[in-house]
């Protein structure tokens, strides 16, 4: 008969299964990556912040994802390196600990989501109305889209969540590298009936809706492009649109191979390290993507890096 404990204070987490041989080459990959993200992300901020010329609705409509990966990562690495270096049996978190990195975890994800999308509308209007384009892209609608791009994802995942706490726990061990909503309430010996079905509602609705603007938007980009012999103009809508949409398909593929390992309970394994990358690989391709890509940052880049070879000479 199985023993359970009733509502405990402290969860173990079961973290990701290493041996002695690639236990510091897998730490060191996740301290070079988090640091790469931070350095890399905190950096793209700053850069817009004090680059006049970047101060354009793309680009600080674009610092929301900076800013994403870096509270996204913030909360879930750290507490994966610790837990990498030590025994299963110290992987010990306190359950609200466990929540905070659950709602962070998820935030991350439907964020992700929802800034890519009003990032499509801000090229959908730059493209098909350039003329109306700055009528249209103030300064209060950049910030009444990064305030429902934000908000959409509190109120979603607060319910999720919330869903998830109100249940009483009789377990203490979680299955996975880090805490995330599932996880939490198989806690429960209650009856998770509602708690998958909105699970599941939110997942679809999330992906259906953001693929959905995906199409349209490109469909609409594509035809206007089509229909319009400016080369340059052309020129320009591919560049920034194969930006934002190399960026929408990392996050996409990423989210969706994590949904289908959970379909295979034999790779378990695999599903644990596609989670983490889901995190990692998003946050520390985006700003490359990005930098590669935007003549405006590219430009700031190389200015800041003549000073520096003038200064010593001088």
């Amino acid at each position: 008969m199985e023993n359970y404990t009733y509502n405990s204070f402290y969860i173990q987490l079961e973290g990701l299964k290493v041996t002695e041989m690639s236990l510091y080459p897998v730490f060191l990959f996740l301290f070079c990556s988090y640091l790469f993200i931070m350095f890399a992300n905190v950096g793209i901020i700053i850069l817009v912040l004090i680059d006049k010329n970047l101060h354009q609705p793309m680009y600080l409509l674009f610092c929301n994802l900076p800013l994403n990966d870096i509270l996204g990562n913030s909360i879930m690495v750290p507490r994966l390196l610790s837990d990498t270096l030590r025994p299963p049996s110290e992987r010990l978190i306190s359950y609200p600990e466990c929540v905070v990195q659950a709602f962070t975890t998820h935030m991350f994800g439907t964020t992700a989501h929802t800034i890519l999308i009003i990032m499509a509308v801000d090229r959908y209007v730059a493209i098909c109305n350039p003329l109306r384009y700055s009528a249209i892209m103030t300064n209060k609608m950049v910030i009444k889209l990064t305030v429902s791009a934000w908000g959409v994802a509190l109120v979603t995942v607060g319910i999720l969540l919330g869903l998830t706490i109100r249940l009483n726990r009789c377990r203490t061990m979680i299955t996975n590298p880090y805490c995330d909503n599932a996880a939490l309430f198989k806690l429960s010996c209650e009856s998770v009936f509602i708690n998958n079905v909105y699970g599941l509602t939110f997942t679809v609705v999330l992906f259906t809706s953001s693929i959905v603007s995906m199409v349209i938007t490109y469909s609409k980009i594509t035809v206007v492009c089509l229909m319009n012999k400016s080369k340059s103009l052309n020129s320009k809508a591919l560049k920034t649109c194969s930006t934002h949409l190399s960026v929408y398909l990392i996050m996409i593929l990423s989210g969706m191979l994590v949904i289908l390992l959970h379909r295979f309970p034999q790779y378990s394994d695999y599903r644990k390290l596609a989670a983490i990358l889901y995190h990692i690989i998003p946050g520390s391709l985006n700003p490359i993507i990005y930098g590669v890509q935007s003549k405006e940052i590219r430009t700031f880049v190389s200015h800041m890096f003549q000073r520096k070879k003038v200064l010593p000479s001088l």
